[in-house]
């Protein structure tokens, strides 16, 4: 697979200057970059390893002088980072899996695959499954009785899709995510010491011993177009109504969204986050690395977390929010700033109470 970098402007609506009929067959970063690549040098800290390579091409901010890093050619962009974007879209090569139907595959004689559907070796596809056109099942997947795969969806290798299932068009789901698992949900006989706590802020009453009895997950997984599912996520079916992401969410590795929870349209969840059963999402939320978020709350729109926060009351649409338990970031510094100073503020207080005393026993 090779472009002219002439070829990728054109793909993009880039500008391109110098020699266009410079040809690429890959990219990496300037000081690794031999003469077929092209170097990604995006920002002017990034361009100064340029000499260190053998680039002679190279993807750059829109201004920048390209002649003066010595390179015969370069791809112009307003913003880089989005164009790259694109021009990783054109040299993926994807996963390699082979085109067809593999025959260790064992496939439900009522499914329905769309045209030029691929399923890999040893993948299983249950009874009343319907895959749309052009869409890639990667080796030793599950997808449970009569759930629904939009067009071009690509599913990696290990993927496990329970039963009643619904997915829209264009999904990634990388290698070991189950999607449609049993909700955890559980209840006693009668009110449990954690609900006590819950209700009391901490005191668990008296304490009986009770059998947890399972409530059974009747709902499934609905999702929409344009997703994205990492690595070992899983997303829990409802227990009466469907657990529902919107439409361009894209969910990182080891992810975890519990049953009922219903999160908005183009939301981006980082690795390692979890969101506890029955809470909603608004459209546009990101969630920071390891943000843990309670049930039964509401995120409004455009709110933001950072890394490790954890969420435990309802936050307003447009709010940034970060520590735990979370509170807005500007105030979070504040109190991270306080929290530097009381050292110093012991020491202060402590010589203050011996002036004192020693005044005192003066007098």
């Amino acid at each position: 697979m090779s472009h002219t970098i002439g070829e990728i402007a054109g793909a993009l609506g880039l500008k391109v200057a110098g020699d266009a009929s410079i040809r690429i067959t890959a990219v990496a970063e300037p000081a690794d970059a031999r003469p077929e690549d092209l170097a990604l040098a995006m920002k002017p800290d990034f361009a100064a390893d340029i000499g260190k390579g053998q680039a002679r091409a190279a993807m750059l901010w829109e201004d920048a002088d390209w002649q003066a890093m010595g390179l015969q050619g370069a791809v112009l962009a307003a913003r880089p980072r989005h164009a790259l974007s694109g021009l990783s879209s054109m040299l993926d090569p994807g996963p390699g899996f082979a085109p067809g139907i593999h025959p260790t595959a064992c496939i439900d004689e009522t499914a329905v695959l769309g045209a030029d559907v691929s399923v890999g070796p040893f993948t299983v596809i249950g009874r009343n499954v319907k895959i749309g056109a052009g869409s890639v099942i990667g080796p030793q997947c599950h997808i449970g009785d009569s759930s629904v795969l939009g067009e071009r969806a690509e599913l990696r290798d290990g993927v496990r899709i329970g039963a009643r299932v619904i997915i829209g068009a264009r999904f990634i789901c990388q290698s070991g995510a189950i999607i449609g698992g049993d909700g955890f949900s559980f209840v006693t006989p009668e009110q449990s010491a954690v609900e006590r706590a819950r209700g009391t802020l901490g005191d668990q009453g008296e304490i009986a011993a009770q059998p947890w009895a399972r409530i059974h997950s009747l709902g499934a997984v609905n999702i929409g177009d344009d997703c994205e599912v990492g690595a070992n996520s899983c997303i829990d079916r409802g227990t009466v109504r469907d657990t529902c992401l919107g439409n361009g969410t894209k969910l990182d590795n080891l992810v975890q969204i519990g049953h009922n929870v219903v999160i908005g349209d183009h939301c981006l969840l980082c690795a390692q986050v979890g969101v506890a059963g029955s809470t909603r999402l608004g459209n546009h939320v990101v969630l920071g690395g390891q943000t843990g978020v309670g049930d039964n709350l509401f995120i409004g729109d455009h709110v933001i977390t950072g890394g490790g926060t954890k969420v435990l009351a309802n936050v307003p649409g447009g709010r940034v929010m970060l520590g735990y338990p979370a509170v807005q970031m500007q105030k979070h510094i504040e109190i991270y700033k306080a929290m530097r100073r009381l050292p110093r503020l012991f020491r202060d207080v402590a010589a203050l109470q011996k002036s004192v005393s020693k005044h005192e026993q003066n007098g």
